[in-house]
């Protein structure tokens, strides 16, 4: 995914919602100045891989659903879903996370040696600070909504959950298999389910480029529009 095929997908974020894009890239343009380069081939344990696509939703907890992790060749976990899936005894090999829930997680793993994939966004700066200096640099990949700069890329994405996906495809995974993901969860806020909706058509945007049916989007796929398309 690259910058130019993602800005349509990412105006239509911010329009929907609001958001401001100086501030998502001055909270990049910190994130820059605190993050160093990351190597490509830290990435190779999702290349060519069944994924396992770990959303923090309340089926995490499912039997089945820890099984397909613990099957999948490789494991990229959204934020909180690392947790569950440690509880589980199931480790991961790439959390993502925007820092807003257990950054804990996140540098206890970077210093362990497995990746985490942390990103700034617009209202996130203050835990960019805090964070970034904590972790094992070598084992953090800086990302941002806006266009990259220096050592901070974008790979696609907007929720942890869809940024998860999308950083799987980035490196070069054969098949993509969801677990914890509860795109109707009524114990959301109002603005949750709002971002869980763009996380799914952002998924189904994502399927159809990489020619692949997720299953998580057989009851939802013929509702879903990819407005940025049809610009």
């Amino acid at each position: 995914m690259n910058f130019q095929t993602w800005e349509p997908a990412y105006e239509a974020i911010l329009a929907d919602f609001g958001f401001d894009r100086a501030a998502d890239e001055r909270a990049r343009d910190v994130a820059a100045t605190l993050a160093t380069p990351f190597p490509d081939d830290r990435l190779d344990v999702l290349a060519d891989a069944t994924v396992a696509i770990a959303g923090a939703g309340p089926s995490l907890t499912d039997a089945d659903a820890l099984e397909v992790a613990a099957d999948a060749d490789a494991i990229v976990a959204a934020s909180t879903a690392v947790d569950v899936l440690a509880e589980a005894g199931i480790a991961v090999d790439v959390m993502v996370t925007d820092l807003d829930k257990n950054p804990e997680t996140a540098e206890r793993l970077s210093e362990a040696g497995t990746t985490v994939a942390a990103h700034a966004h617009g209202d996130n700066v203050p835990a960019i600070r805090e964070w970034f200096p904590r972790f094992s640099q070598e084992h953090v990949l800086a990302t941002t909504q806006a266009a990259p700069r220096g050592p901070v890329v974008n790979v696609g994405g907007f929720t942890d959950g869809d940024r998860a996906a999308f950083l799987a495809d980035h490196a070069g995974a054969a098949t993509l298999r969801f677990v914890g993901w509860d795109f109707t969860d009524p114990t959301v806020s109002e603005t949750k389910a709002r971002k869980l909706e763009w996380a799914a058509r952002l998924l189904h945007w994502l399927e159809r480029r990489r020619g692949e049916r997720f299953g998580i989007l057989d009851d939802r796929r013929s509702e879903l529009s990819l407005p940025w398309l049809s610009t």
